[in-house]
């Protein structure tokens, strides 16, 4: 399946407000799923997360990721990417910041921890599906 074509048809879903589910593989085997905010820089379908967390743990463990975002102004249109994740701290700050003006308007991310070290998960589309 190539991804480029079909990616390129639901691209405009990750510039939207669209929350992304993201299930990664836990500890025991069993997925675990979060709503996260998404992004897409023209390679990697990007989200954030913090260090010490579970999705920062299952994915240091087993980096294969899938996720699906609904399109919110037609929940019947959805694209589905499964992928290896990459994390890096490098740019976290800034793309959690950039993630929260999205969402919700604010210039910085307003729910930091003391201490906290942010983290961008890069997901390489290497399987997309979609519908719509």
């Amino acid at each position: 399946m190539t991804t480029d074509g079909t990616l390129a048809k639901y691209r405009d879903i990750f510039e939207k407000k669209a929350f992304a589910h993201v299930a990664t593989v836990g500890a025991g085997g069993a997925p675990q799923i979060t709503p996260v905010w998404v992004d897409f820089d023209g390679k990697y379908i990007r989200f954030n997360t913090a260090r010490g967390r579970v999705k920062d743990k299952n994915l240091q463990r087993h980096p294969h990721v899938a996720l699906a975002a609904q399109d919110p102004d037609n929940p019947y249109r959805y694209v589905q990417v499964r992928g290896r994740a990459e994390l890096t701290e490098q740019g976290a700050e800034a793309h959690i910041d950039a993630l929260a003006k999205k969402y919700i308007g604010q210039d910085r991310y307003p729910w930091r921890r003391p201490g906290e070290v942010r983290v961008t998960v890069k997901v390489l589309p290497e399987h997309v599906q979609g519908m719509g």
